[in-house]
């Protein structure tokens, strides 16, 4: 299994995918970064936007929106922890972009400012 590693994705209210996967783009804070097999370890902090998943047998894709979270990545596993992840085809583009708004202009710190900033943006960009 040399071509391929083990991700888990999981949220407070369950694990949310366990597979064995060929490829993993993720948004970090400092840009979008992809895991392969073998990959230098890595922790990093993500920002609102889309995990894409290459399933080897199935030859496709999955896609889930991820809102915040970290990721720990080692040369045989990457382990997502996220404050959310809808599956992209059932997100509701409308009713969380409405949300994300909201934080926006709820937030009182950088941190807040930014992180709603992004999820805005990457919705927007979902919504297209």
């Amino acid at each position: 299994m040399a071509d391929r590693f083990r991700f888990e994705l999981v949220t407070p209210e369950r694990m949310a995918l366990s597979e064995d996967v060929a490829q993993v783009v993720v948004p970090g804070v400092e840009g979008e970064f992809t895991v392969l097999p073998g990959h230098a370890p890595v922790i990093s902090a993500l920002r609102p936007g889309v995990i894409e998943v290459a399933l080897p047998e199935a030859g496709g894709k999955t896609r889930i929106f991820v809102k915040g979270g970290f990721a720990e990545v080692d040369a045989d596993h990457l382990t997502v922890l996220a404050e959310r992840a809808i599956p992209v085809e059932a997100l509701d583009v409308a009713a969380e972009l409405e949300t994300a708004e909201a934080e926006l202009a709820a937030a009182s710190d950088d941190a807040s400012r930014l992180a709603a900033a992004s999820a805005v943006e990457r919705l927007r960009a979902l919504g297209r």
